[in-house]
């Protein structure tokens, strides 16, 4: 799991966070189900978003190659979200150097019900007769 930068978590959700990248740090030792039932004890919501984050890394080794993805990865979260969730990783390896892709899913945690405004409603036009 993975949280923005200065995200708010209900008191008393004391969780261990090492930085990831510029605007993400990583969540230690829990999995998205663990947090949502910790968050959910509090009184809060964690909301399960259907946005999903798909990039490629390359280095030398995996570790490498996966750290790049991920980073892709968050920095493609759109900024209203503030927790992600890594999906999937998958590594192929070539002589020198080492591919990951990663999926990432947007999560929120906040203390109301409701998620803000959307900002990209799409609204499907049909055609008149």
């Amino acid at each position: 799991m993975f949280l923005r930068v200065g995200c708010i978590l209900p008191d008393g959700l004391d969780l261990a966070q090492e930085h990831f990248c510029k605007e993400w740090m990583c969540v230690e030792d829990t999995m998205a189900a663990a947090l949502d039932k910790k968050v959910r004890n509090a009184g809060w919501h964690f909301m399960w978003l259907h946005s999903s984050y798909s990039r490629l890394g390359v280095g030398r080794g995996a570790t490498s190659a996966i750290g790049k993805a991920i980073t892709r990865a968050l920095n493609q979260v759109e900024r209203r979200f503030n927790a992600a969730e890594l999906d999937l990783v998958n590594v192929t390896k070539y002589p020198g150097f080492q591919v990951a892709r990663v999926t990432i899913h947007a999560r929120q945690i906040q203390e109301g019900p409701i998620l803000g405004p959307v900002d990209e409603i799409s609204i499907p036009r049909f055609p008149t007769q």
